[in-house]
C-alpha cells in the first residue's frame, strides 16, 4: 500500500482532522516560521490529518494581491513530509477548493502536485450554480482528486441543500468523504440518510463539522429502515473541525474515548456533560453572539494565549474579536479547565519552535 492509499484508508477509518489557522506577522504577511509551529502543534498532539486553505485559512489567501494558496500548500506538504519520515506515521493531506468549477479544478490540480490526499470542495458564495451545476463541478473535481463533500453553513457562506443533492453527491464516483457542518440537526440527517442509503455507503466516510455539536455526532449511530426491511446504518467517523484547531490534545483524547464506546450498549453520562461543556466552548471561541463575527480571530486568540501565534491577525484588518469575545473565552478558561491543553502546549513548544 502506498503512502496515498494509507492516507485515504485512515480517513475512511476515521481521525481527528483540524482545520489550518493561518499565521501571520503583525504587518499581515504570511509568517511561514508560525505557521511550521501550529502544523508540528496539530501533529504532535495526535492529529490524523490536517485540512488546509479551508475557511479557517481564511478564504482571501486565493485573492491576487495575498496569492498565499499555492505557497501555503507547498509548506503543508514539505512539513507533513518531514512528521512522515520522522514519526513513520501517515497523516492525511487534504486542501480546501473553492470558486467556479475552473478555479475548483485548478486549485485541485495544484493540490495534486503537492500530493495532497484529497479536496474538500467548498459550495460556498455560488448563488447563480444550481445543484446539478455545483454536482457536475464536483465529479470534474473528482477527476482529479477524490472529493470530501461540504455541507457549509449558510452564516458564513453556505446554503442549503435538497436531500436529493446529497444522494446524488453520494452517487459520483472518487467521493470519498462528506463534511457535514451545517450547524442543523435536520440538514445534518439528510447528510447522513443519503450516504447511508447510498449504494456507495461503504465508500464514503462521514465527517463531523458541527463544532456545535462534535461529541454527540461522533456517539450517534444512525439507523434507517428501507421499504424491503433492511436496516441500513451510518455514523461519523471524525472530525474536520476549526473547533479542533484549538486545544487538540484534549480533542485527540475525546475522540479515542469516543471510539472505546462505540458497538457498546451504554454510553458514559459523563460524556454527554463534556460534550454540552464543549459546544459552550465553541460558542465563546466561535463568537455565536454576533453570528460568529469573530469566529477566525477567536481561534487565533486560544493559539495567542498558549504561545503557539504571536497574536490574532488576520488579513482583513476589520476582522478581529467582537466586543465581549476575550472576556467569555476568559469564562471558559476558567469553568472548564479539564478541556485545555495548555500544560501539553508549555512542555512541547520549545522543540517545536526548533
Amino acid at each position: 500500500m502506498n503512502r496515498h492509499e494509507t492516507a485515504l484508508k485512515l480517513l475512511h477509518e476515521g481521525t481527528v482532522i483540524p482545520a489550518l489557522p493561518l499565521a501571520l506577522d503583525a504587518n499581515r504577511k504570511f509568517d511561514p516560521a508560525g505557521e511550521r509551529l501550529l502544523l508540528r502543534y496539530y501533529l504532535n498532539a495526535g492529529a490524523g490529518g490536517i485540512a488546509a486553505a479551508v475557511h479557517t485559512t481564511q478564504f482571501a489567501i486565493r485573492d491576487p494581491g495575498i496569492a498565499l494558496f499555492e505557497p501555503l500548500l507547498a509548506l503543508v506538504a514539505e512539513e507533513v513530509a518531514r512528521y512522515e519520515r520522522e514519526s513513520g506515521r501517515t497523516a492525511v493531506k487534504i486542501a480546501g477548493a473553492c470558486g467556479g468549477t475552473e478555479q475548483a479544478v485548478r486549485e485541485a490540480e495544484t493540490a495534486a502536485r503537492y500530493g495532497f490526499d484529497a479536496v474538500l470542495l467548498s459550495p460556498g458564495e455560488l448563488a447563480d450554480y444550481s445543484e446539478e451545476d455545483l454536482l457536475e463541478r464536483t465529479r470534474k473535481v473528482a477527476a482529479v482528486l477524490p472529493v470530501v463533500g461540504f455541507y457549509l453553513q449558510p452564516s458564513v457562506g453556505g446554503r442549503l441543500f435538497s436531500y436529493a443533492y446529497w444522494e446524488a453527491l453520494c452517487a459520483i464516483d472518487n467521493v470519498v468523504a462528506v463534511k457535514s457542518a451545517p450547524f442543523n440537526r435536520y440538514q445534518t440527517l439528510d447528510v447522513v440518510r443519503a450516504a447511508a442509503l447510498s449504494p456507495r455507503s461503504g465508500e464514503i466516510a462521514l465527517y463531523t463539522g458541527n463544532d456545535d455539536n462534535i461529541a454527540v455526532d461522533l456517539l450517534t449511530e444512525y439507523a434507517f429502515t428501507r421499504e424491503d426491511g433492511q436496516i441500513c446504518r451510518k455514523g461519523f467517523v471524525g472530525g474536520l473541525l476549526g473547533h479542533w484547531a484549538v486545544w487538540t490534545r484534549k480533542a485527540v483524547s475525546l475522540f479515542e474515548e469516543i471510539r472505546q464506546c462505540r458497538g457498546k450498549a451504554e454510553i458514559p453520562a459523563e460524556l454527554l456533560t463534556r460534550a454540552a461543556q464543549i459546544t459552550d466552548c465553541n460558542s465563546a471561541f466561535f463568537d455565536t453572539a454576533h453570528n460568529f463575527a469573530g469566529c477566525i480571530a477567536g481561534v487565533h486568540e486560544v493559539l495567542r494565549r498558549q504561545g503557539l501565534m504571536k497574536g490574532i491577525w488576520c488579513l482583513d484588518p476589520a476582522e478581529g474579536l467582537s466586543p465581549g469575545q476575550a472576556e467569555e473565552i476568559d469564562r471558559v478558561y476558567r469553568m472548564y479547565p479539564h478541556l485545555n491543553d495548555d500544560s501539553f502546549v508549555r512542555e512541547n513548544l520549545e522543540s517545536w519552535l526548533r
